[in-house]
């Protein structure tokens, strides 16, 4: 397999992924507006593990294509659903972050046949439980003009412990958003519901997996979010202690050893 990228044709567009390794498929889906290489350092343990390694750049980011006629986790789990049948490797382990664990649940819940089993990191599987703050923030997001540059202001947020490339990673982010087709993107994204993830919880078979940060600024107490979610999905739980949103960055070596340690028991 290769890690060049390759592309998925589907009624709304086209999808990027790359597709390396030989081994059990794992399907990696990074958070909401950002992109695949979102897992430059967990891909490469990954596939030292021994897994075939799929990461996707999700509709409207990275190397998909821009213009989709939806965005948000519901489409991404039809769009990752099309992608595992695609691919035809049998069930895999999908790891899925933020948005990515909100579509990871509604394909397991409808697809059951294609997901072996869920690794949820700093899962929304739920819609924010944030006050009048939030709810303010994410409408500042929906306001053109204001939208990237806030977005990137808040960005840094999520990696408290930055790794050395974090400054060429948001430059690269940054540019992206900057392609022709991509200014709706992020106030599409920031619309979005997890409703029917939620409401999909309790048909999730599949094993599950919960990686929550202590640091995580997007919940008042990641612990409790991730006791919630694992409860809701009989899950285990790893906390990475000051980890952020994207725990994947900054503890690479961590989520590899717990990935590795769920599947041996799946």
């Amino acid at each position: 397999m290769s890690d060049q990228t390759q592309y998925l044709d589907l009624p709304g567009g086209r999808l990027a992924y790359d597709d390396e390794g030989d081994g059990p498929l794992i399907v990696c889906l990074p958070s909401m507006l950002d992109l695949r290489s979102q897992f430059r350092f967990l891909r490469p343990r990954l596939l030292e593990a021994g897994y075939r390694v799929v990461t996707v750049d999700q509709r409207g980011m990275g190397e998909s294509s821009a213009d989709w006629p939806e965005y948000g986790s519901t489409p991404l789990a039809h769009d990752l659903m099309a992608l595992l049948r695609h691919l035809d490797a049998g069930p895999a382990l999908v790891y899925g972050c933020s948005n990515g664990a909100a579509a990871a649940v509604y394909a397991a819940a409808e697809a059951p046949e294609l997901v072996k089993g869920l690794v949820l990191a700093a899962p929304f599987v739920r819609n924010a439980q944030g006050g009048l703050v939030m709810k303010l923030t994410m409408s500042l997001f929906r306001i053109p003009g204001l939208a990237l540059p806030l977005y990137m202001s808040y960005y840094p947020k999520w990696e408290p412990k930055r790794p050395a490339d974090f400054d060429e990673h948001a430059a690269l982010l940054k540019a992206n958003f900057k392609e022709p087709g991509r200014g709706k993107v992020i106030a599409s994204y920031m619309g979005m519901s997890h409703d029917e993830a939620e409401a999909r919880l309790d048909k999730v078979t599949a094993p599950v997996l919960v990686i929550m940060g202590t640091a995580d600024v997007d919940w008042p107490d990641p612990a409790a979010e991730a006791r919630w979610v694992a409860g809701r999905l009989n899950g285990e739980v790893v906390m990475l202690d000051g980890a952020g949103h994207h725990p994947h960055v900054e503890f690479p070596a961590e989520i590899t050893e717990a990935v590795r340690t769920f599947d041996a028991g799946l």
